[in-house]
């Protein structure tokens, strides 16, 4: 479903991107780990069209991401996007930032959206919550909204970059979970993350990038539970010792 063919991204002389190229089918989970600065987010900001590349190509579908052209809008409604930071309109309601993508992008009727609104506030746990304003909510209520949200477009595939490192530690879990049934409802997905147990327990791949080039990859128990590559044990170990 989504294609990286020898990406190369610079930002004046400084790579942080260097020849990159990896594929996640549809319903499969990818997680990107890696140390900060090793191009995570960067990758996922090209392929959903908010960062321009030098070289290679990125497909979606068979259709290339081109930051540059009209279709990028299309593009970016097949594939959300969940930030570190919530990014919600604080003036609007938790139902009314939900249904504002389909009302004013896609054009939905109201009534529709906001019937689907509700049933995916339900979804991540907060129909009590729809009348509510942001600061009215929790860090992980406002990413559960967040989540709604990007599934209101109705996507193919969701990008999800370090979602819970906002977060604070008892709040991690809320989100993590909603994650889980997206993964059990097999939604495409990659996720930028440094929860390990999220990891090894939900992703089919797992990739880890350092300096912008993926040094190790494969299924989520080998790179996490034997890596071969001396960066990724070392890494591994610093991360584990951390927690």
């Amino acid at each position: 479903m989504i294609e990286l063919h020898d990406i190369h991204k610079s930002y004046g002389s400084l790579e942080v991107i260097k020849g990159v190229s990896a594929t996640v089918s549809k319903g499969e989970v990818v997680c990107l780990i890696g140390p900060s600065g090793s191009g995570k987010s960067t990758i996922l900001r090209c392929i959903n069209g908010l960062e321009t590349y030098q070289a290679g190509n990125i497909l979606i579908e068979g259709r290339k991401v081109d930051a540059a052209h009209k279709s990028i809008s299309d593009i970016r409604t097949n594939v959300s996007m969940v930030f570190q930071r919530f990014n919600l309109f604080p003036h609007r309601t938790v139902l009314e930032n939900v249904i504002e993508g389909p009302i004013f992008v896609k054009r939905e009727p109201k009534k529709q959206a906001i019937e689907r609104g509700r049933g995916l506030l339900e979804r991540v746990g907060l129909s009590a919550k729809k009348n509510a304003y942001p600061a009215q909510l929790s860090g992980g209520q406002q990413q559960r909204v967040a989540i709604a949200r990007a599934l209101a477009r109705q996507p193919k595939a969701i990008l999800f970059d370090e979602p819970t490192s906002a977060l604070d530690p008892e709040l991690v879990g809320e989100v993590l979970a909603v994650m889980r049934r997206l993964a059990d409802e097999q939604m495409t997905m990659i996720v930028v993350t440094h929860e390990m147990g999220f990891a090894r327990d939900v992703a089919d791949r797992v990739l880890f990038l350092d300096r912008g080039t993926i040094v190790e990859q494969g299924p989520a128990k080998d790179v996490l539970g034997n890596p071969q590559h001396p960066r990724t044990q070392d890494f591994l170990k610093r991360v584990i010792e951390h927690v």
